[in-house]
């Protein structure tokens, strides 16, 4: 008999183990099951259809089923995986447009279901009916239906990625908006205090109404309207978006048998294979390591997606291919600011086990005297003891953010910050100063 495939989650993880799966075997029976209606499709664009600035949904999907299907893989949309019985090799599957369930059976699996939105039960309403998450394309179709019938107030709970590029979308689209985040700013788990409050202050300039440090206990409906409220706060909504970020979907694996790690994601090795014979795990469900700690992270970009999945793909057909860790390298932005970050928070390098220094510059995305100038603000952290790098952030104007994958560079090459400090970047008036500003921090770093 054929060797079956099973691919459960039809996103960047599953269908980049199943396309390389099939590069690498040609005869594998290929089965993907996704209970959304698309397969292959960018969640981070979501928010800028949203905001208008992407024309069609379809123009975020990379790949439709038929082309699947031209490829030998067989995907079926709007069918959800149930069960899965490792004893017998088999899958629960049930179509959610009604023609009813069935078994597969499969001699390999690739478990690779994604994240789920976090909404937190401590919060009254959260789960009323004009609350809205987003990470499906359907998701995406039903807000930017909401937005068009605007412009009204929207209030985002939460201060990560698709809260503040939600905020930028609907400010775009001329709504009034609030966001609510019980951090003592933005973006609190993935910047240090100084650098969050140059991003804050860049949300305010953008026309946000940012309430940090509130927490949400109540999302009341009144009709029409929300009231969003906390201790200390209430805010009127036309419409709420939750930005509280996610965690792994990991249930259906939980019940299998399918053993999960440290941080409550699929446990893996580095060849993301689980444990279980013939099983992989690869995206957003699944551990990483995280290079600069050696430690199990979950860490849900769309970038170790696609990367982890083509490993799994690799590996069940027959390869030997190994994942070399994460630094969490990351990059969004409101309007004209830009914010990017790699590698260990302070806090989170002293954690580790790290002594850690930083080195912080201010100054200007080019020089100093060039017309149109927008700030910049620049940290480099490092261990006091041996000068490795150990993480950096960016939040400054247009050109700012991508310089982040400088640091991200010298991090996996193993340099130090006073290496990074003589690194002999490009420079010219309209991009940098002289001394780009990551000279400048790894070099404070360096002598801290």
């Amino acid at each position: 008999m054929t060797e079956r495939l099973v691919v459960v989650g039809g996103d960047a993880a599953g269908m980049s183990a199943a396309s390389q799966a099939r590069r690498l075997r040609p005869e594998l029976e290929i089965v993907a099951f996704e209970r959304g209606s698309h397969v292959s499709y960018s969640a981070c664009g979501e928010p800028y259809y949203v905001g208008g600035m992407v024309d069609s949904i379809d123009s975020l999907v990379a790949r439709t089923p038929e082309e699947f299907a031209a490829r030998q893989i067989d995907v079926h949309v709007r069918h959800e995986v149930s069960a899965i019985d490792l004893e017998k090799r088999k899958v629960q599957v049930t179509s959610l447009d009604g023609s009813g369930s069935r078994t597969v059976g499969f001699d390999q699996l690739i478990y690779a279901t994604g994240s789920r939105p976090l909404r937190p039960t401590d919060i009254t309403g959260i789960d009323g009916p004009g609350v809205f998450g987003l990470r499906t394309l359907d998701d995406a179709a039903v807000l930017k239906e909401k937005a068009d019938q605007g412009p009204g107030r929207v209030v985002m709970i939460g201060g990560g990625y698709i809260g503040i590029e939600m905020a930028e979308a609907m400010v775009d689209r001329g709504w009034q908006v609030s966001m609510a985040t019980s951090g003592l700013h933005i973006l609190e788990r993935t910047l240090d205090d100084r650098m969050g409050e140059l991003a804050d202050r860049a949300v305010r300039e953008y026309g946000v109404e940012l309430l940090t440090d509130a927490r949400v206990t109540a999302v009341l409906d009144h009709g029409a309207r929300q009231v969003v409220s906390g201790d200390g706060f209430s805010l009127v909504a036309d419409l709420v978006v939750i930005g509280l970020g996610a965690g792994p979907e990991v249930e259906l694996a939980a019940g299998a048998g399918i053993p999960l790690g440290v941080t409550g994601a699929v446990a893996v090795d580095d060849r993301q294979a689980t444990g279980v014979p013939g099983v992989w795990s690869a995206g957003d469900c699944a551990e990483v390591r995280h290079r600069v700690s050696g430690l199990p992270v979950n860490m849900l970009l769309g970038t170790v997606a696609n990367k982890t999945g083509r490993i799994a793909g690799t590996n069940l057909a027959g390869g030997d291919a190994r994942f070399p860790g994460v630094l969490g390298t990351a990059i969004t932005r409101i309007g004209p600011t830009e914010i990017s970050r790699t590698g260990l928070k302070f806090n989170d390098a002293a954690d580790a086990g790290f002594a850690p220094v930083s080195g912080f510059a201010r100054g200007t995305v080019s020089a100093g005297y060039w017309p149109d100038n927008a700030p910049m603000g620049v940290m480099v952290i490092a261990d006091r003891n041996t000068g490795q790098l150990l993480g950096g952030q960016i939040v400054g104007g247009p050109g700012a953010g991508k310089r982040i994958d400088v640091i991200a560079t010298a991090m996996w090459a193993g340099m130090t910050a006073a290496e990074l400090a003589w690194v002999d970047l490009a420079y010219a008036p309209p991009f940098s100063g002289v001394w780009d500003l990551i000279h400048i921090a790894a070099r404070r770093a360096a002598e801290a």
